[in-house]
């Protein structure tokens, strides 16, 4: 490990570290300052049983009678700590409702993920290599795919694949079955912009020299494919399966909801519904955190997978 790499890697790891700073700070302040003091209303409805004495407790506990400084430097602290309060709805720990929501929208991004990779590779090896009719064709798939909005695919998914086969049922949508379809209805267009940057880097490797003199070689499409063309056109792919982290995160939201799954997209429905301030903050700052994090070893990674990124234009950049 060259110092240059070191001093990229530290100037960027620092440079994360502000954006969740700023993120979390941003949160708190747009959530501090909305109207109606929804914290005080939480707190004094009769439903929650809540005597004077446990009002005050709270009220010191997140600092609502000091000034909006203090209170983010008191909320700050408890989250670099991991300490995330209580909910105002629920009365619970922040941290164990996040925790118990988190696998499931973990398990359905990152199945997600996968799948859209798939999509991703087939759609551009298609458009690289069938025969022109068909390749331009499949070129215009993942326009489609983005023309299309979610909710809408996850509808005609339950319609056909619930309603209709019965390849599952709606009442158990955390089974392995549903977990699938609920993924794909994710993964569509999550594919879109990863397929487009594959088409491109295809193309563009394709015209290189190396793969003229391979094909000059009598190397098959396949195996060209195979050995020479992914890796370097994948590259690109990195940062952009970086970038689609956050439309996973927000897309997992609206297909929870239509699936009927219980996760992150439950608690932040029921969390802005009773405008539930602790559980928004853990939520969107958690999210910030996990974006930044799968944008940081993107960054990281590119320089090892790539021996053509210049470590000081980047550092400068």
């Amino acid at each position: 490990m060259t110092s240059d790499y070191k001093r990229f890697a530290l100037t960027r790891a620092g440079q994360a570290i502000v954006v969740v700073f700023l993120a979390y700070v941003l949160t708190f302040l747009v959530i501090t300052v909305l109207p109606g003091d929804a914290i005080t209303n939480a707190l004094r409805d009769p439903q929650r049983g809540l005597s004077d004495e446990d009002i005050q407790r709270i009220v010191a506990f997140y600092g609502l009678d000091q000034p909006v400084i203090i209170q983010l430097a008191l909320s700050l602290g408890r989250f670099l700590t991991g300490e995330l309060g209580f909910s105002f709805q629920s009365n619970l720990p922040v941290t164990q409702l996040v925790g118990d929501a988190l696998p499931s929208t973990l398990t359905l991004a990152a199945s997600a993920l996968l799948i859209a990779i798939v999509f991703a590779v087939a759609i551009a090896y298609g458009a690289q290599y069938l025969p022109h009719k068909w390749a331009a064709i499949v070129r215009s798939i993942p326009s489609f795919f983005l023309s299309v909005p979610n909710f809408v695919i996850g509808l005609v998914l339950i319609e056909l694949f619930a309603f209709r086969l019965h390849s599952f049922t709606t009442t158990d949508p955390n089974s392995a079955v549903a977990t699938l379809f609920a993924a794909v209805t994710l993964a569509i267009p999550v594919s879109a912009p990863l397929a487009e940057v594959l088409i491109a880097s295809l193309d563009h490797e394709s015209r290189q020299d190396y793969a003229v003199v391979a094909r000059s070689r009598g190397l098959s499409e396949a195996t060209l494919f195979a050995r020479h063309l992914v890796k370097p056109s994948a590259l690109p792919s990195v940062a952009m399966v970086a970038l689609i982290v956050g439309e996973l995160l927000g897309g997992s939201v609206i297909t929870e909801t239509i699936f009927g799954r219980d996760g992150i997209g439950t608690v932040v429905q029921n969390a802005v519904t009773s405008e539930d301030q602790p559980v928004l903050q853990a939520v969107v700052s958690l999210s910030a955190v996990i974006f930044v994090a799968v944008n940081l070893v993107a960054d990281l990674a590119s320089p090892l997978l790539d021996p053509r990124v210049k470590l000081n234009e980047k550092v400068g950049a």
